[in-house]
């Protein structure tokens, strides 16, 4: 006898038909799906010392110890910017971390846990205003190390 989620799963696949439905399938043998409001995001292949390595901009950036904050400061965004903090720090303790905003800001939380994550670490945290850092993302910017805060031209500061 089949296990009840097997059963459940091939009444759905009758049910949904030749093409399928992704909710029904196990998490194991859905492909994760790309954001659907992007662009594509080029990929380059650089020559190393050991051969061609591909990456993409982002890549490149955390390769430089630069971390970008170009959406939303939510849940999400700031597990990804405080994970990138963690390691640059690991990675080099005594060398600067140059954050790149612009940001339309967001959750306030979520921005101190950023916050507190950027005081923690050792390095020196530089921030750049790119475009626009509102609300929490103004804080964040001037969370930044005194004297390695920076606000281009035309960038705008919101709070």
């Amino acid at each position: 006898m089949a296990s009840q989620e097997a059963q459940f799963i091939e009444r759905a696949e009758r049910l949904a038909g030749p093409r399928g439905v992704m909710g029904f399938q196990r998490a194991a043998d859905r492909m994760p799906m790309a954001p659907q409001n992007r662009y594509v995001v080029p990929e380059f292949e650089e020559k190393t010392p050991y051969g061609y390595k591909r990456q993409n901009p982002y890549t490149r950036l955390f390769d430089d110890r630069i971390i970008w904050l170009g959406v939303q400061v939510d849940d999400t965004s700031a597990d990804d910017i405080m994970a990138q903090l963690l390691v640059l720090e690991s990675l080099d303790p005594n060398r600067d971390v140059m954050m790149y905003i612009n940001s339309p800001g967001g959750s306030m939380t979520a921005m101190t846990a950023i916050y507190d994550t950027m005081q923690y670490i050792q390095p020196d945290v530089q921030t750049v205003c790119l475009g626009q850092a509102a609300s929490a993302a103004a804080i964040l910017l001037a969370a930044g190390t005194k004297g390695k805060r920076l606000i281009l031209p035309n960038a705008r500061v919101l709070i």
